[in-house]
């Protein structure tokens, strides 16, 4: 029988069962323990998680060698694994990714105090050899993640537009992947927070909704630009709420909130979060959610990966397209529409954080706030209706940065914000780079001071 690879026991190191370590002090004497964790780096090593400062421990440092006991949850097969320890890791994407796993299985055991993660020992695999013994037949294997790639991929690159392409992505983990519950974040480089731009399977699209870096298991994906993969309920990396944050008002005693309800499960047992990169820089975060537990596996993790390489290739290529428009395209409007009419909508622009409420209503802030001000100031003072991508670019009063300004996102997110909010503002795409405001009641406008 030939070598067996790491990638053909991948199933053995999910954290399901516990596995058995044996080390060897440097006298010879043996010492054996079950250890929690054994976390696939590559086809090469693996991570141990170092929780204790026990006997192992001290074998380890001082004899590097050691052999690790693992069993396949499905067939029952072991395998021994022939292991040299490498180096401890206490920061980074295998730590946070461990940590994450980590918490699911202490949670899930009861062992939320007992399992603290002190770091990550990795170790090179030398040999993997399969034990005898009776095992069960190995499950088929899963048939569809292939065809789910392609059909996604496929989608992606008929995509013309940044709402298609989100669209798109998700569609493709509900009617090829089964994943009822996702969503997409954009990462706002400026403030160092994500915002949600789109979702399916929820009550509330909780587009706008934020999360800082660093928070939950999100937060981390996007932080150490990692898979991170939840099998078991964990109140670790949890979200029960969006980040909240509030505007106290000229009027003393008047607090406006600018809480955008966040749109997760209120208990899932499953999570997945995998960074949105292209040309090495973060864009967002694709993630997933099930009430189940062990929900996605590692093969799951790898198809969201590729399909988020797929999503980040094609934001990149359709933020930096060309923004000419053949006239044929935005045809001229040969009459004026008149003026709205009805009850006046009242909009205060907030300078502090660049927020917008319409009739003490929470909409919109930062630079998607700059950009609606901007929008309806025009049309207010000048009855402006038509505007370009370019001009906003050139604008400096909004505050665009210099280098990927992910105006595409702000401006998807203005769009959905405006359809949640009601019919009588709507922001519409009338071609590549243009776009209209629709407004149905006469505008005042209250802008705040600082």
């Amino acid at each position: 029988m030939g070598a067996t690879s790491l990638s053909e026991i991948r199933a053995c190191l999910e954290g399901a069962i516990p596995s058995v370590m044996a080390t060897c002090a440097a006298d010879g004497t043996p010492n054996v323990a079950y250890i929690s964790q054994v976390f696939y780096v590559d086809e090469r090593h693996v991570a141990l998680s170092f929780q204790f400062f026990n006997k192992t421990r001290q074998n380890i440092l001082a004899n590097p060698h050691a052999t690790v006991l693992v069993l396949h949850p499905a067939t029952a097969a072991f395998f021994r694994m022939h292991i040299r320890y490498l180096r401890t890791e206490t920061a980074g994407a295998v730590f946070e990714g461990m940590k994450a796993q980590l918490a699911g299985i202490a949670s899930h055991s009861g062992m939320s105090e007992v399992f603290v993660l002190r770091g990550s020992d990795i170790y090179e695999v030398q040999q993997i050899e399969s034990v005898a013994g009776d095992a069960l037949p190995s499950p088929p294997a899963r048939a569809g993640l292939l065809t789910a790639l392609r059909r996604g991929s496929e989608s992606l690159a008929r995509c013309t537009g940044l709402d298609d392409a989100l669209n798109s992505t998700l569609a493709t983990l509900n009617d090829f992947l089964g994943i009822r519950h996702a969503m997409v974040l954009m990462l706002d480089e400026a403030c160092q927070r994500l915002f949600t731009v789109a979702s399916c399977g929820y009550s509330v699209s909780g587009v706008g909704s934020e999360i800082e870096i660093g928070d939950g298991v999100i937060g981390v994906a996007a932080r150490e630009r990692t898979p991170v993969r939840i099998m078991h309920m964990t109140s670790a990396y949890l979200y029960s709420c969006a980040i909240r944050s509030s505007l106290q008002a000229e009027t003393p005693g008047l607090v406006l909130n600018t809480d955008i309800p966040y749109p997760g499960l209120a208990a899932p047992h499953s999570q997945v979060a995998v960074p949105i990169v292209s040309a090495g820089r973060l864009l967002g975060v694709l993630f997933a959610e099930s009430p189940s537990d062990q929900a996605f596996s590692f093969e799951d993790e790898d198809v969201l990966v590729t399909l988020a390489g797929h999503l980040g290739a094609a934001i990149d290529l359709l933020q930096s397209s060309p923004e000419t428009v053949e006239t044929s395209h935005t045809p001229a409007a040969t009459t004026r529409p008149g003026p709205p009419e009805g009850a006046p909508l009242h909009l205060r622009h907030f300078r502090t954080n660049r927020s917008v409420f319409c009739n003490d209503s929470y909409l919109i802030k930062g630079v998607a706030g700059a950009i609606f001000w901007k929008l309806v100031s025009d049309f207010v003072q000048h009855g402006r209706t038509e505007f370009s991508n370019r001009e906003l670019r050139l604008d400096p009063a909004l505050g665009l940065p210099d280098v990927t300004d992910n105006l595409e996102a702000r401006l998807l997110l203005l769009q959905r914000r405006l359809a949640e909010h009601g019919p009588d503002i709507r922001l519409e795409k009338t071609g590549r780079g243009r776009l209209r405001l629709l407004v149905q009641r006469p505008l005042l406008l209250h802008d705040m001071p600082a």
